[in-house]
């Protein structure tokens, strides 16, 4: 986010216009105004470092002037009506929306301090088209070439056009994927061109980041079952480390809420309380009533006499204690003794 024209800053504690605000103040200043409930919601997409400057930014702002609060949600009001328009038509109809919506001169103003971070990305074409007809136009094409456009698709497109690739192709496809880093705007350039002659195209002009885990993980939690099964194992025979990471991260604990009760009960059989007690300090509500709803009141109030006398505990304790449940789960699943619903599936009957 762009500083203030006036700016503020920090008096004992109290945020006042007076000087540049950063953005890490300015989100600071959004969390806390939105509440502790969907702040911590947000807070699980950052990094840990980031959580940390975070929380102690938050923790020496103890008043916020109305003026600060009402300036910081207003830019980050603008800045998503700006990042909507650009997802439906572009940056051209951004411009044209936001002129009608806040003035020429504001309009110009946002597109301006914003031009980084709103720069539409490559094969924003490719995302308004069918999956099917994109499949045709990339399956012959080189794995790393298929990588990198999916990398750039939504995960449910991306999902569906691994799925139909080739076996030997979907395990080369997602491991370059995982291991992918950065494309140079030349890659990107020539990889549009070959498609642009059939769809349309659009190049940006910029060093962008494309793949990673993140992007291998919510790709393949959109495959269906054998596909997913696939690229496991055989990344586990190619490259194990690479293959963990993955399974680590395909399904977080706050995921338990998409089990049926039956399954969760069937999880619970494995975990022991005292990790369970740990694993929900950081839950959010949603998780932690699912569970409670699947044990007897005599465990539900060992686990909240069992939290309330651990105290502080460090956030690496409490992941490790979720990552030995979620491993629970894994297994269980893959024993067949629940189901974890996968895009591409047929609806699961119970």
């Amino acid at each position: 986010m762009g500083s203030y024209g006036r700016g503020c800053q920090r008096i004992r504690g109290v945020i006042v216009l007076s000087k540049q605000l950063t953005g890490r103040q300015k989100c600071a200043v959004i969390l806390i105004s939105i509440g502790s409930e969907l702040s911590s919601r947000i807070l699980k997409f950052f990094r840990e470092d980031e959580i940390e400057d975070l929380t102690l930014e938050i923790a020496s702002m103890r008043r916020i002037e109305p003026e600060v609060k009402e300036e910081v949600l207003n830019e980050f009001y603008e800045i998503c009506l700006a990042q909507n328009y650009i997802s439906v038509g572009g940056i051209d109809y951004a411009k044209e929306m936001l002129e009608k919506a806040l003035g020429p001169s504001k309009a110009q103003s946002i597109l301006n301090k914003l031009t980084s971070s709103l720069q539409v990305r490559p094969f924003d074409f490719a995302r308004k088209t069918d999956p099917s007809q994109l499949v045709n136009f990339i399956q012959n094409e080189h794995p790393q070439t298929i990588a990198l456009v999916l990398s750039y698709l939504n995960p449910e497109q991306a999902g569906m056009i691994l799925s139909a690739l080739a076996p030997a192709s979907q395990v080369e496809v997602a491991k370059r994927i995982a291991t992918m880093d950065r494309a140079t705007p030349e890659v990107l350039k020539e990889v549009e061109n070959v498609l642009e002659k059939r769809l349309s195209s659009f190049v940006l002009q910029d060093f962008t980041m494309a793949g990673g885990i993140d992007a291998a993980v919510a790709i393949l939690n959109r495959v269906d079952r054998g596909t997913e099964k696939t690229i496991i194992e055989a990344l586990e025979e190619d490259n194990p480390e690479l293959a963990e990471l993955i399974k680590k991260r395909m399904f977080v604990f706050e995921d338990l809420v998409t089990l049926d009760d039956r399954s969760i009960q069937r999880v619970l059989k494995e975990v022991d309380m005292r990790d369970l007690a740990l694993a929900l300090k950081t839950a959010s509500q949603e998780v932690t009533n699912r569970i409670f709803k699947n044990i007897s009141n005599r465990a539900r109030d060992m686990i909240k006499e069992d939290m309330g006398l651990m105290g502080p505990v460090r956030l690496r304790d409490v992941e490790e204690a979720q990552q030995k449940i979620v491993n629970n789960i894994r297994q269980l699943d893959e024993s067949g003794e629940i189901v974890i619903a996968r895009g591409g599936e047929d609806e699961i009957i119970v």
